[in-house]
């Protein structure tokens, strides 16, 4: 590692998961755009409207109680869905020079003849400070958690996090 490397401060911090369902990208894209899809297996209080570019949705969330507004920056039907959404822990700049704001990028790449679909979640702009550090890591646990919900719900119909939260 060079000085220059070692000496450049942190400003911000992001995190990346990813997970492979065996599902085509089709079908696993419209499990996460789908707000009916998207209600059975991860808002545990709901989704209201469907991810498409330059629209605002709304989340619900059994453990963080109250709908939330969503804003997808874009939505490419099979291989990219970007949203943002509020957080005091925020990166200064935020996300794409949207103070306040993190991002979501949510990516469908087809494997195996698209048999199957590898799915990456890279959420970004968070602030480089103990509790922008907590924030990020506890929606990195979100995240895992909804990709392991999208697998069983998308695979076997199987709700995990029913329950799970309250």
């Amino acid at each position: 590692m060079s000085n220059t490397e070692h000496d450049a401060a942190l400003t911000e911090l992001s995190f990346t998961v990813s997970g492979y369902i065996s599902k085509p990208a089709e079908q696993t894209y419209e499990a996460v755009a789908d707000p009916e899809q998207l209600s059975h297996y991860f808002t545990t209080g709901g989704a209201q409207g469907r991810l498409t570019s330059d629209t605002t949705v709304t989340w619900d969330f059994a453990d963080f109680p109250g709908a939330f507004p969503v804003r997808v920056v874009e939505a490419t039907p099979s291989k990219k869905i970007v949203i943002e959404w509020e957080s005091g822990e925020s990166a200064v700049e935020g996300a794409a020079s949207n103070p306040g704001h993190t991002r979501v990028v949510f990516e469908f790449e087809p494997i195996d003849d698209n048999t199957r679909t590898l799915v990456t979640i890279t959420e970004s702009s968070w602030t480089a400070t103990a509790d922008g550090s907590k924030a990020a890591f506890g929606n990195c646990m979100g995240w895992s958690g909804m990709l392991a919900a999208l697998k069983v719900w998308i695979e076997h119909e199987i709700n995990l996090r029913e329950g799970f939260y309250k």
